[in-house]
């Protein structure tokens, strides 16, 4: 029987959680599937735990790399027509797979199928839940390309759009997903929602995605190749100061949940190039988007303790307001 869905588990030291990784696709209650967990090079007892799935699971070893060569060393083995892709410390949630196979069968044309995913704790226990669709309920061009709904976990690919946009950049440590997302948008794949949560994404002290400084260079950088791309159209280059200014702003929140507040100011500061606000909406809107973006996580921001920091104030004395006025009144505008 030809294979129908191939998930693809990266791992780099991944002992710990990849157990239940591998055990949540194998509880799935859709049976075609094949399991391929790219081993970069891990220095802990990885191959000793995978091996114990014998063939229920295909183990390929290689020198460490990085995740983004390692899913493309996945795809390349990959029979599938259609691509899931698992990090090792995440886990499936009961019927992923046949719900957004279902979507990809019914209707040919669809490349992507998104979802929502549960955030939960080193424990696996549920701290919130992200559901984009509430604000993006059609998961169209615009969508992806200036919200980047992107969680890797979540979606289910065609192959044949992943053969056509190509592999990950290996040079990316930290946004590969998100470039690759926003290549399929650019060159026209279409997209749909399963409008539940598919996949918790664990938090934990080891995340990868804890480098935020890093993760916020190479999205600044992945969106100015993509919009400065000659072969994009008229239509995705119109959307270039929207995208720009929201994950200007998401990086932004992003440092400041990891205490880079210096950088943090950096890129609000960078924000306002591409707002159609005025500064002191803009500012609004950058405390509403925190907020939002924290509660998304299970988190909630002091806002007073944000706009006492010294880099907060700075940042508002110097590009919002004169000098004569207070910083803290922003609050109040």
């Amino acid at each position: 029987m030809t294979t129908t869905v191939s998930v693809i588990i990266p791992a780099y030291n991944g002992a710990v959680y990849i157990r239940e990784a591998i055990d949540s696709v194998l509880a799935q209650d859709y049976s075609n599937y094949e399991i391929i967990v790219v081993d970069d090079g891990s220095t802990d007892n990885t191959q000793e735990v995978v091996s114990q799935y014998r063939d229920r699971v295909s183990y390929i070893y290689q020198d460490n790399q990085g995740v983004a060569q390692a899913r493309n060393r996945g795809l390349e083995c990959a029979e599938g027509k259609y691509i899931a892709f698992l990090d090792q410390d995440d886990f499936f949630l009961p019927k992923k797979l046949s719900e957004q196979v279902a979507m990809l069968e019914q209707d040919d044309s669809i490349g992507l199928v998104n979802s929502g995913w549960d955030i939960v704790d080193q424990q696996g226990v549920k701290l919130s839940a992200v559901e984009p669709w509430h604000n993006l309920p059609q998961l169209d061009l615009m969508s992806l390309i200036v919200w980047k709904p992107v969680f890797l976990g979540a979606m289910l690919f065609r192959r044949s759009w992943l053969d056509r946009c190509g592999k990950f950049d290996a040079t990316l440590e930290q946004t590969p997903d998100v470039d690759l997302v926003l290549r399929l948008a650019g060159i026209g794949c279409p997209a749909t929602w399963v409008k539940r949560a598919t996949v918790a994404y664990r938090q934990h002290e080891k995340n990868a995605s804890k480098n935020t400084s890093l993760q916020a260079q190479e999205l600044d950088q992945i969106l100015g190749n993509f919009f400065h791309d000659s072969s994009i159209s008229p239509e995705v280059k119109a959307l270039e100061a929207e995208s720009r200014y929201q994950s200007l702003v998401w990086s932004a929140w992003r440092l400041y949940d990891t205490g880079n507040l210096v950088e943090m100011t950096d890129y609000l500061a960078k924000s306002l190039i591409y707002s159609n606000k005025y500064p002191t909406e803009t500012v609004m809107h950058w405390i509403e988007s925190f907020n939002q973006y924290a509660s998304e996580y299970g988190d909630r921001i002091d806002i007073c303790r944000l706009c006492s920091t010294q880099e907060w104030q700075t940042l508002i004395r110097k590009r919002i307001l004169s000098p004569t006025l207070n910083p803290n009144n922003i609050l109040h505008i």
